[in-house]
């Protein structure tokens, strides 16, 4: 089976546990980077990846590669692929871009250009016949990314965010990111060997995810469908056989306890649970973090209490110098970890964090700590043989393992694109050779999944769609009827925030304030200092996902 390389997309600070699940899936060549994770591998790794990592939030394979200084060049460097080795014209598809460049500003423009080299190649090549460029639910999701004057086309084969794993029913105001709960819980070294419990559960994530993982049930068998579905190479009979595989998981024999104040939130939380499956796992009620005076020994906490942004309560440092006084009175012997935002309702834990781990919560700057707690004083813990730090906990033992990912020259990413053929007038092959070798060897044939298994999760049915596509349109018009406030909000593509806010104020009259004074809004002091503000300039692009 031919190898290939990939790219897996995460959150910072996530990175080498992705790259630890890549390794345990048989990946090769695995190389963390910024945000991502690059590695080798077969089409069985592509979608085992996309089944089975619960840090990834996407998976892209790159199939053309080339420079390019100016949007012009990008437009004729893009039409020289053979568009009809990836897809034909009766598909639809739309490209995604990213791009850290000063020769390309503005990433909508070179969106744009790309779209219309694939579109204009089409027309020289089938005259009146072109692919359509669709907003939503496209066959083919393009991933365009420019870093200075390199480029790189890539095939999404995961199509909406790995994130949404498909059993969310219903979710709180602020809940946390299925990718960044599962981070954090990997990164914590849990894996269903003792209690755990998240007194702030809100909507229930990381309980959910906390038991998947003690099952070991892949976070990818709830979603309907993958971008990869509708490629010409899908090799519908190996998908289904890794789909259907659950010789991995495992019964659960650690308690998973969650509460919180309000009981709409548990309500909510107890809604997931049960679309997730994973109801007799988790013990969850309402209650308020000052009503904990007892837990079970030698557990874990993992717990994401309001940062005082979305979610504010009358007093938040009274709420985290609780937190505090509960982790020393009720939950001795236990390691906490608790991701906030700011450094002075952290500092009213009372606590001295073991481990400090940045990571990227949406666009703020978060700090992920761990506090060790223990009865008595630090040095008798210390002297009793008491461990505050693991540090081997995500070291890869292989001792042929490579050095920290660094930047090619210009020369050594020119040569590695040509080795590998996705090179464009430097190539060693014409551009989508390998790829229409590849694709002419596949199958049409729809895919089949067998019955659901005992103790398994359920997934939504596939459905042929009217001319009788194998690919899933299920239900798109009942969710563009029953979600039209939310629909483009949905889709993994930015630019269609635009096209909500364009459904949002159709038909309605501006409604501005009274004449007399400015029509402006009230500055926020020290606005232009506000870590998320940078945070958010920085990251931008890559938050999307």
């Amino acid at each position: 089976m031919e190898r290939f390389e990939m790219v897996a997309k995460t959150f910072q600070g996530l990175e080498e546990i992705l790259a630890e699940e890549l390794r345990a899936l048989g990946a090769e060549n695995v190389q963390p980077g910024c945000r991502m994770v690059s590695f080798d591998g077969t089409l069985e790794t592509l979608y085992r990846a996309n089944m089975c990592c619960r840090t990834a939030l996407r998976i892209l394979r790159p199939f053309y590669k080339f420079f390019a200084s100016s949007t012009d060049e990008l437009y004729e460097m893009a039409k020289e692929f053979d568009w009809a080795s990836l897809f034909g014209p009766d598909k639809t598809f739309a490209v995604d871009t990213v791009a850290y460049s000063e020769e390309f500003t503005h990433s909508r423009y070179a969106t744009y250009r790309v779209k219309d080299a694939i579109v204009d190649w089409f027309r020289d090549h089938y005259g009146d016949k072109r692919p359509r460029v669709s907003t939503q639910d496209a066959d083919i999701l393009i991933n365009l990314h420019i870093d200075g004057d390199r480029v790189t086309l890539s095939l999404d084969s995961s199509g909406e965010s790995l994130h949404k794993r498909g059993y969310r029913a219903a979710q709180t105001e602020a809940p946390i990111n299925e990718v960044l709960a599962a981070g954090i819980i990997l990164r914590s070294g849990w894996r269903g060997e003792c209690p755990l419990i998240d007194p702030m559960c809100g909507s229930g994530t990381f309980l959910i995810e906390a038991a998947l993982i003690a099952a070991n049930i892949n976070p990818g068998v709830f979603r309907s469908k993958f971008a990869f579905e509708s490629w010409k190479d899908f090799d519908a009979d190996l998908f289904d056989s890794i789909y259907n595989d659950d010789s991995q998981e495992r019964e659960v024999t650690c308690r998973i306890i969650g509460a919180d104040i309000s009981p709409a939130a548990i309500a909510i939380a107890q809604r997931n649970i049960r679309s997730a499956g994973v109801q007799k796992y988790i013990n969850i009620q309402a209650k308020s973090l000052a009503q904990w005076d007892d837990a079970p020994e030698g557990g874990m906490i993992i717990t994401n209490p309001p940062y005082g942004e979305r979610i504010n309560v009358a007093d938040m440092e009274g709420l985290y110098a609780l937190l505090g006084s509960k982790l020393k009175h009720v939950f001795q012997g236990y390691h906490a970890w608790v991701i906030g935002y700011r450094d002075e309702y952290f500092a009213k834990i009372g606590l001295a964090p073991s481990e400090k781990i940045p990571l990227l919560n949406g666009a703020l700057q978060c700090t992920l700590m761990e506090y060790v707690i223990f009865e008595g004083k630090r040095s008798e813990f210390r002297k009793a043989g008491g461990e505050f730090k693991h540090r081997d906990r995500f070291e890869h033992r292989d001792t042929d393992r490579k050095p920290a990912r660094r930047r090619l020259s210009d020369d050594e990413w020119k040569a590695g694109a040509a080795k590998k053929g996705f090179g464009g007038r430097d190539g060693r092959q014409t551009p989508g050779d390998r790829f229409r070798k590849a694709f002419d060897k596949a199958s049409d044939r729809p895919s089949r999944r067998s019955a659901d298994k005992d103790n398994r999760p359920e997934r939504r049915p596939r459905r042929d769609n009217e001319n009788g596509s194998p690919f899933n349109t299920r239900g798109r018009e009942d969710r563009q009827r029953n979600t039209r406030g939310r629909r483009f909000a949905d889709s993994p593509y930015p630019f269609q925030k635009k096209e909500k806010t364009g459904l949002q104020i159709e038909g309605k009259t501006p409604s501005l304030p009274p004449s007399d004074g400015p029509i402006m809004r009230e500055r926020r002091a020290g606005w232009k200092t506000r870590p998320d503000f940078t945070a958010k300039q920085e990251n931008d692009t890559d938050n999307k996902d």
